[in-house]
């Protein structure tokens, strides 16, 4: 019985390597823009201008965003269109019949994308949605011109293209080292083929900002929870100090 247990063991963690090691790699997402209110109020803008209009999110309240530094005011005059209210869900007008015609299935809800997307051996949900955004290309071959390194023969356009400009991705045939009269196509670079509204640092940095949003989004609460959490980490461990001392007083008056 041990040794099937250890033969199983064996057998899922090859199982779970080999599915770390497929696909193109994930960059890591800048987590310093978590706690930065500039960036975050920018990603807000960003999700509102290219994401709501095809995509919901449908836990997230609009005026849930004076937690990152925004006032009402500057929600309704900036983040809100014409039939929203302030305290209305981020819902996205797109008709899901629409939206399934278009695309193929209807685009996901993006309320916790960056909670749900992590992957064992790869990286977190953050760092998943910014490879994503940053590895768009151009594909004739796919319905809307569009395809992704991160997720192959994807059904969604590249809603940011005017910002980074449109590109293609050029791929080589290389043997299999493993199975010698198989090849794979490997990934070897971009070339950019008409320029974008920002330069590719700018493009870097403005997906920086939409994560963090989406990343804040998820967990409207995590900066509040994580404070509190340090304090009463430090309220205990006060408290473990002169519960000691007074058990050490108490029983020294005993013996």
């Amino acid at each position: 019985m041990k040794k099937i247990l250890l033969t199983l063991v064996a057998v899922l963690g090859l199982h779970l390597g080999a599915q770390a090691e497929e696909g193109y790699p994930w960059d890591t997402f800048p987590t310093s823009r978590l706690t930065d209110m500039a960036s975050l109020q920018n990603g807000a803008r960003l999700f509102v201008n290219y994401c709501v209009s095809c995509h919901s999110a449908a836990y997230m309240r609009y005026n849930r965003m004076r937690d990152i530094g925004l006032t009402e005011d500057q929600i309704k005059k900036n983040l809100l269109f014409a039939t929203d209210k302030v305290g209305d869900t981020m819902k996205t007008s797109l008709d899901p019949k629409q939206a399934k015609e278009w695309f193929g299935a209807q685009p996901p809800d993006l309320s916790v994308i960056t909670r749900s997307r992590s992957e064992l051996g790869k990286g977190s949900g953050a760092d998943y949605v910014y490879t994503y955004l940053r590895t768009f290309y151009r594909d004739d071959a796919r319905p809307t011109g569009w395809n992704n390194l991160v997720f192959p023969d994807v059904a969604m356009p590249h809603a940011l293209w005017e910002l980074q400009g449109q590109r293609r991705a050029h791929f080589e045939e290389v043997k299999d080292p493993h199975e010698p009269d198989r090849t794979e196509r490997r990934f070897t670079g971009f070339e950019q083929v008409t320029p974008g509204k920002q330069t590719a640092l700018e493009y870097d940095e403005s997906v920086a900002d939409l994560v963090a949003f989406m990343q804040w989004m998820s967990e409207p609460a995590q900066a509040t929870r994580t404070r509190v959490g340090v304090w009463v980490l430090i309220f205990l461990a006060l408290l473990t100090v002169i519960v000691w001392r007074l058990n050490a007083a108490y029983w020294r008056e005993v013996t």
